[in-house]
């Protein structure tokens, strides 16, 4: 067990049987009472976002998270299968851990994904992507990028909106993030 001294900004700490990742400490000396460490915590799964306190010298269960680069292989049909990056072991990821990013996943692509304990806990994706409409409406003439959006299929499965001038096998950077449109890609 650790104390709140070895509170760090990407420490992981165990709480209520939940993993929460430091985004800020500060370290509090009032000047009548004890100290003590105001955190923000991101829950590493769900994402949200919480206020903790804790008296200095209280006791923290700091986990060990490991990040590592993978290579996206293919979908089995119940789960994904990525590759190691250094030792080329393969690892299944469920459906539910790997959440959105499988509307951006593209075989051989560069991924992180955080471990604790060998369990894959989420998959964090590029800012961006650049991806192929499979199919869309075809535009009109004097059809223009400020007029307006449609929606596109890009090769992934993926529904996106696209300026009207856009036609299929264009190939388009998308956010990650959002499944926002970026640009065209030459």
């Amino acid at each position: 067990m650790a104390s709140t001294a070895d509170i760090k900004n990407g420490v992981v700490l165990a709480i209520d049987g939940q993993l929460w990742s430091v985004v800020e400490f500060q370290h509090v000396k009032p000047g009548k009472g004890g100290a003590f460490v105001r955190t923000k915590l991101k829950n590493v799964v769900s994402g949200k976002v919480v206020d903790r306190t804790f008296n200095a010298g209280a006791k923290v269960d700091i986990q060990n998270v490991d990040r590592r680069d993978f290579t996206y292989l293919y979908n089995d049909g119940e789960s994904f299968v990525f590759m190691d990056a250094t030792d080329y072991d393969q690892i299944n990821v469920p459906g539910t851990v790997v959440g959105d990013a499988a509307n951006f996943l593209l075989e051989n692509q560069l991924v992180t994904i955080a471990l604790h304990d060998g369990l894959p806990l989420y998959v964090e994706m590029p800012a961006s992507v650049v991806l192929e409409i499979t199919y869309t409406e075809p535009g009109l003439q004097g059809d223009r990028s400020s007029a307006g959006t449609k929606s596109a299929t890009v090769e992934t499965g993926a529904e996106i909106q696209v300026p009207l001038f856009l036609e299929t096998g264009t190939k388009v950077k998308v956010d990650t993030r959002t499944g926002d449109y970026l640009g065209r890609v030459n």
